[in-house]
């Protein structure tokens, strides 16, 4: 659902808890847009296999480092999106220009285009996410973190649609940001999970 979003390309990937120690995760060598059940595998902190067959990316750190330091989230996906991605090269911060983006505010841009595949660089990733949904790497791509499959991926694509909008209302002039009050009143009406299933469920039924 990703890759067919463009929010995802031969890269990336995604995670769920699956324990206080381990986490599934797609593996490094699958092919994103033809993903199976059996391209998933469990790996520990320390990226060792415990369940599935293949190695996990080479970036599970940012993972594993995301879980230890948030016993809240529950899923994680490393996304390369297109425009949330030009937003950090040319030093642009990401504002609310929709409603669906007041779910995200204020995204923090973690200053570095380097893979996270080490346990110290997933701390970093993990201290700059703080206790938000969200944060942008640098020239690089997007992080995005919540308590289950459904909402972090509505949030991803919530991130992007936010970020389009923003990039090409650039083009033309300088866009609208919704004040706080505005932003406050669209996190409290949509942020529920029966909207995050109907995301969920748009893109789904792309495939």
């Amino acid at each position: 659902m990703l890759a067919r979003a463009e929010i995802l390309d031969h890269s990336g990937h995604g995670s769920a808890r699956r324990d206080r120690e381990s986490f599934y995760i797609n593996s490094g060598a699958s092919t994103r847009f033809t993903l199976s059940v059996d391209d998933i595998v469990a790996v520990d902190f320390s990226g060792a296999l415990v369940e599935g067959r293949g190695a996990p990316p080479l970036e599970f750190p940012l993972h594993s480092e995301i879980y230890r330091a948030r016993p809240d989230v529950a899923a994680v996906m490393h996304t390369h999106p297109r425009w949330s991605t030009l937003l950090t090269m040319v030093g642009v911060a990401y504002r609310v220009v929709s409603a669906q983006g007041a779910l995200l505010a204020n995204v923090p841009v973690f200053d570095s285009p380097l893979s996270v595949n080490t346990h110290e660089m997933g701390e970093r990733v993990a201290a700059a996410l703080g206790q938000g949904p969200a944060v942008l790497l640098k020239s690089h791509g997007a992080v995005v973190a919540a308590s289950n499959i459904i909402e972090c991926f509505a949030l991803a694509a919530y991130l992007e649609e936010n970020a389009s909008r923003q990039y090409h209302a650039m083009q033309i002039g300088m866009p609208y940001v919704f004040s706080d009050v505005e932003q406050e009143l669209f996190r409290d009406r949509l942020a529920t999970p029966s909207l995050f299933r109907k995301t969920w469920d748009h893109y789904r039924s792309k495939l």
